[in-house]
């Protein structure tokens, strides 16, 4: 059984492995991506909230999926052009990824095991948060913007004071 975000590895955008280890006593913010959604604009506030704390110890990661919508059909390059390009994201992001249903990657089975069916992305943008511990803390929907109270609290609970 696994015990931890740790545990847990993606293949980045620009290739080589990306295992959550290489962030043990970080936060980490894990994201769905899309890059023809709705919810797309989050990209600017996931760019900020890097910028904001990640001196503090938060990483996000960004985990671009088709599941919803068809909403993410460029390739892995066409992608990380477009997140540069369009938001400046520098933040680190996995290759594209199932997050829901039956062939989910094993992150996301292991957070809908952790949280509940309830927690489980419902579309683009949805956002789990995990503690130093590699622990997951928490789940946000897509309407969670970046910028809203609940996560910006959230984030900074868990990062504490140090």
């Amino acid at each position: 059984m696994t015990s931890s975000a740790y545990d847990f590895k993606f293949e980045a955008i620009e290739g080589g492995q990306l295992p959550l280890s290489q962030w043990r006593s970080k936060v980490m913010l894990v994201v769905n991506v899309a890059s023809f959604c709705g919810f797309t604009p989050q990209y600017e506030g996931l760019q900020k909230l890097w910028e904001r704390y990640q001196a503090r110890g938060l990483v996000i990661i960004g985990v671009p999926s088709n599941d919803f919508g068809a909403q993410e059909p460029k390739n892995e390059s066409e992608i990380l052009g477009f997140c540069q390009g369009a938001f400046g994201v520098n933040f680190p992001m996995t290759t594209k990824q199932v997050v829901s249903g039956g062939e989910a990657h094993p992150f996301y089975v292991w957070a809908r095991d952790t949280l509940g069916l309830t927690s489980t992305p419902r579309w683009n943008f949805h956002k789990y948060l995990v503690d130093r511990n590699g622990k997951l803390i928490g789940g946000f929907g897509s309407s969670v913007t970046p910028q809203s109270d609940t996560l910006i609290n959230a984030i900074e609970a868990a990062l504490g004071t140090s």
